[in-house]
C-alpha cells in the first residue's frame, strides 16, 4: 500500500468511525441573580463533566419558563434549567440528570421541589436532610426517581 492509498483509507475509517469526541450536553439554567445556591449547584453540575450556560432572568420570566416547561409551583425550586428536551427543576444531582440523558425516559425531566439541606448547591457541613429526586410524567404526575438519605 503506498502513502496516499494508506492516509485515505485512514482517513475514511475515521469518517465512518463518527466523531472522535462526543459532544458535551449543553445544559441552559435559568436563575436570579442574587442566589447562591444556584450557583454553587451549577459549580457541582460542571464539576461532574456537564456545561452549563446560566442566565439571570427576573422572577416574572423564571416563572414564566416554569409554567411554559410544566413545573407547577409545588415542584418547584429556585432555578430551572433545560438540557436535551427535557426539564431540571432545583437542586437536582448531577448523577441523577446523567442517569436520566442514559434511560431517556418519556417525561418532562426532574425536579427535586424546594431547597432541602444537605442536596447539591445547599450543603450546610454535616446536615443532611433525606430527599426524593422525582421524575415528572408529561401528565404533570410524579415518581421516584432517586433517594436520597
Amino acid at each position: 500500500m503506498n502513502r496516499r492509498n494508506f492516509l485515505l483509507t485512514g482517513a475514511s475509517t475515521v469518517l465512518a468511525a463518527g466523531p472522535l469526541f462526543a459532544a458535551t450536553p449543553r445544559m441552559e439554567v435559568l436563575k436570579s441573580p442574587t442566589c447562591g445556591c444556584c450557583s454553587a449547584w451549577i459549580a457541582h453540575i460542571e464539576a461532574a463533566g456537564l456545561s452549563v450556560d446560566a442566565q439571570d432572568v427576573t422572577q416574572d420570566a423564571l416563572w414564566a419558563a416554569k409554567d411554559k416547561a410544566g413545573i407547577t409551583p409545588e415542584l418547584s425550586s429556585c432555578h430551572t434549567g433545560f438540557i436535551e428536551g427535557y426539564v431540571i427543576e432545583g437542586h437536582v444531582p448531577a448523577a441523577d440528570i446523567q442517569r436520566l440523558l442514559a434511560e431517556r425516559p418519556d417525561a418532562l425531566g426532574l425536579t427535586v421541589p424546594g431547597m432541602p439541606i444537605g442536596s447539591p448547591g445547599m450543603e450546610m457541613g454535616e446536615q443532611r436532610d433525606p430527599f426524593d429526586t422525582l421524575l415528572v410524567l408529561r401528565g404533570g404526575e410524579t415518581l421516584v426517581f432517586e433517594r436520597h438519605a
